[in-house]
C-alpha cells in the first residue's frame, strides 16, 4: 500500500507515541504530525522520533492530513474535526458503542470515521514508554459500521497489518460486550484484589499477587473514563464473575476437593490454550 502523505496523531502517549514511531519505521507514513495539551510532552515525541512536526493546536495539526489518529478522549477535539476536513479519522480507544456513531455524526462529507482498538500497551502510560514494536504480533479490532466507506476500511485494515497486527473486524456493541470480559472486568477484579487485602496481610505479597494485580496500577482517571462509558456491559460481566466466584465458595464450605481441582484444571486448560509461554 501506498504511504499516508500526512498523518496527524492527537494524543503522543504510549499508544499514540508507539504508533508514530511504528508508522515511520514501516514507511507508512511521509510526515508525522503529534499534537498535544503539554508541550513538554511534545518535545520527547520529537526527540525520539514518534513525531516530524508538533502543535498544541488541534485544527492547525490536522490541517492537510489524510489520517487523523484520536489517542486521547474524543470529546476534546470535536470542534477542530468540525473545522478542517480530513480523509479518514481513527481513534484507538477501549469502548466503541458510543464512540463511533457520535464520531461518524462530525463527519464531513467524503470524509470517513473508522473504529479502531488496538490490544497492546501496558499499565504504563507517557511516550518515555513508547516503541515501535508495540503493535507488532498483537491484535487489533476495527469496528465499521453501515456507514463506513470500502476504501476507508480497506486502507485502516491494511496499515494496522503493516504494522505486525492481527485484524479481525466487530460491530461496535459485539466489541464493547466481549472487551468487557477481557479487559474492562480484569481490570476491577484487579483493583478488587487490591482492596480486598487486609494490611496484615499486605506485607506477605509476594510475587503472584503482583502479577495478578499488575493492570490494577492504570490510571484512575482513564479507565473510571473506559468503564463508564460500557457500565451496563461491564456490570453483567461482573455478575457473571460473581457467579464462578460462588462455584469455588460453595465447593470450598463443601469441602469438595475434586470440585476445587476441576474448576481450577478447566481454568489452567483455558488459559495455556490462550497464552502461548515463550521458553526460558
Amino acid at each position: 500500500m501506498k504511504p499516508w502523505n500526512q498523518v496527524t496523531i492527537i494524543g503522543v502517549g504510549l499508544i499514540g507515541g508507539s504508533l508514530g514511531l511504528a508508522l515511520k519505521k514501516a514507511g507508512l507514513a511521509r510526515t508525522v504530525v503529534g499534537v498535544g495539551h503539554r508541550q513538554s510532552s511534545l518535545d520527547e515525541a520529537r526527540q525520539c522520533g514518534a513525531a516530524d512536526r508538533t502543535t498544541l493546536d488541534a485544527a492547525d495539526g490536522i490541517r492537510q492530513s489524510d489520517l487523523v489518529v484520536l489517542a486521547t478522549p474524543v470529546g476534546r477535539f470535536g470542534a477542530a474535526l468540525r473545522e478542517v476536513a480530513p480523509t479518514v479519522v481513527i481513534d484507538v480507544g477501549s469502548t466503541k458503542a458510543a464512540v463511533v456513531p457520535a464520531m461518524e455524526s462530525l463527519m464531513p462529507d467524503g470524509c470517513a470515521f473508522v473504529g479502531c482498538h488496538p490490544i497492546a500497551g501496558s499499565e504504563q502510560r507517557g511516550i518515555a514508554h513508547a516503541r515501535a514494536d508495540l503493535f507488532d504480533g498483537a491484535l487489533c479490532v476495527v469496528t465499521p459500521t453501515a456507514r463506513t466507506p470500502h476504501n476507508a476500511l480497506d486502507r485502516v485494515v491494511q496499515t494496522w497489518a503493516r504494522l505486525g497486527m492481527t485484524v479481525r473486524l466487530l460491530g461496535p456493541d459485539e466489541h464493547d460486550r466481549l472487551l468487557a470480559e477481557v479487559s474492562h472486568l480484569p481490570h476491577v477484579v484487579a483493583a478488587a484484589l487490591v482492596r480486598a487485602v487486609g494490611a496484615g496481610a499486605e506485607s506477605l505479597a509476594g510475587p503472584g499477587w503482583a502479577d495478578t494485580t499488575r493492570v490494577a496500577s492504570g490510571d484512575a482517571p482513564l479507565w473510571r473514563d473506559i468503564l463508564m462509558s460500557n457500565a451496563a456491559e461491564v456490570a453483567d460481566a461482573i455478575d457473571k464473575f460473581q457467579g464462578v466466584l460462588g462455584e469455588f465458595a460453595s465447593a470450598l464450605r463443601r469441602g469438595d476437593a475434586a470440585r476445587i481441582e476441576s474448576l481450577l484444571a478447566e481454568a489452567k486448560a483455558r488459559r495455556d490454550k490462550r497464552v502461548r509461554h515463550k521458553p526460558v
